[in-house]
């Protein structure tokens, strides 16, 4: 169950439709969903939602609006923009849950009435403990991941010098099974042409390959947004496993931090060290609907939201559905528990209660993502 950030150490590349995320700094995602065993919509003929089923991967248990810790102290407001973007797409969906009813409704609520959301979600959703099925925990693991943002150029500058490369055209006739390794296009000239764009740090772009995705804040305040074109189709390495097997670092500090701390004491050794990556990914360019505040597009089909937007296992949780989550930070008390809701997936996001936090995009996120990695536990809601 590895996390986003667990493919630098582990070997997994998560290129969902939400860019890539590097969660935690271990896991990535793209999920093999398969549906419950018994449905979340399969209700009795009363129309009251069932008191328990199960699915692959989890069970689900009715329990009141009491058993969430620190419902009543979150801020609903903030979690209200997200619930209408799932909507946007939950309304249109024809399943085994009847959604339609409740986004309706929710189109008639004010944005900043938090007493008046919570009402919303008390009196048209039950709540479902979740627990794994393999060992009955109601207790799991939850990553992190965020969306990289980096200053860069549309030509080369003298700051801005390493490039980030749209798909060769050439491959799109005749592509090469496999393609040449990273140090072979990088040395060879094939790529001359096809830069997209250019940024500061080697390592940077190495990471935001590894996400397959993110945004370029360019020179003139315009974001560029980055999506995946796809590979070289080499195996992927860890650059972290790569700096462990030479003592470089240990085990127990592979972060992205300790990967970028490392490269600036070592700028002779770093295109070594990328190189020990023989995979190479490319991007295109995403239509920009908004500034750098706006989240990447996830497996639902709209932009996720800082801190109210998750990734999970759909063979537990619907796309789309709200969740609450409760969790903490990493090396601190602070607690995180929240409304979120299921806006994306990914195939390291394994288990009934598994979840990937979405912290957003740039430095801040990416401080508070690769250090998430704790356990934590999770409920559903769906609609009565």
């Amino acid at each position: 169950m590895a996390s986003k950030f667990e493919k630098l150490l582990g070997g997994f590349y998560r290129h969902s439709l939400a860019s890539v995320f590097l969660v935690g700094i271990l896991v990535l995602v793209v999920g093999c969903s398969v549906p419950p065993t018994r449905a979340p919509g399969n209700y009795s003929s009363s129309g009251s939602a069932p008191s328990s089923y199960s699915s692959q991967v989890a069970t689900f248990s009715a329990v009141s609006w009491q058993a969430l810790p620190g419902w009543r102290e979150d801020d609903l407001s903030k979690a209200w923009p997200a619930w209408l973007r799932s909507c946007e797409v939950l309304r249109k969906k024809n399943g085994e849950i009847n959604w339609r009813g409740v986004c309706s409704q929710a189109n008639t609520l004010p944005a900043r009435d938090t007493q008046g959301i919570r009402q919303y979600f008390e009196n048209n959703f039950q709540v479902y403990e979740v627990r794994n099925s393999y060992n009955g925990s109601d207790t799991g693991l939850i990553t992190g991941y965020y969306e990289p943002l980096l200053n860069g150029s549309l030509t080369r500058t003298s700051t801005y010098t390493v490039p980030l490369y749209a798909y060769p055209s050439a491959w799109k006739r005749s592509k090469p099974i496999p393609g040449p390794t990273r140090a072979q296009l990088l040395s060879s000239g094939v790529l001359n042409g096809s830069e997209i764009a250019w940024v500061e740090d080697p390592v940077a772009a190495a990471f935001m390959q590894i996400q397959g995705s993110g945004k370029i804040r360019l020179q003139d305040g315009r974001i560029l947004r980055l999506g995946f074109a796809g590979t070289n189709d080499q195996p992927f390495q860890s650059i972290a496993q790569w700096l462990i097997e030479r003592k470089e670092i240990r085990r127990n500090q592979a972060s992205m931090q300790s990967i970028s701390e490392w490269a600036k004491r070592n700028p002779g050794q770093v295109t070594e060290m990328l190189n020990a990556n023989p995979r190479f990914v490319f991007f295109k360019e995403l239509p920009s609907d908004g500034g750098a505040e706006v989240g990447p597009v996830g497996s639902l089909g709209v932009p996720l939201t800082p801190e109210r937007s998750i990734a999970v296992d759909l063979r537990s949780i619907p796309i789309g559905a709200p969740v609450f989550l409760a969790t903490n930070k990493l090396l601190s008390t602070e607690s995180i528990q929240k409304l979120v809701m299921a806006q994306d997936t990914g195939n390291a996001i394994v288990g009934g209660v598994r979840a990937d936090f979405f912290w957003g995009s740039g430095d801040a996120a990416a401080e508070l993502a690769g250090h998430m990695k704790q356990n934590g536990k999770m409920w559903l809601l769906l609609p009565r």
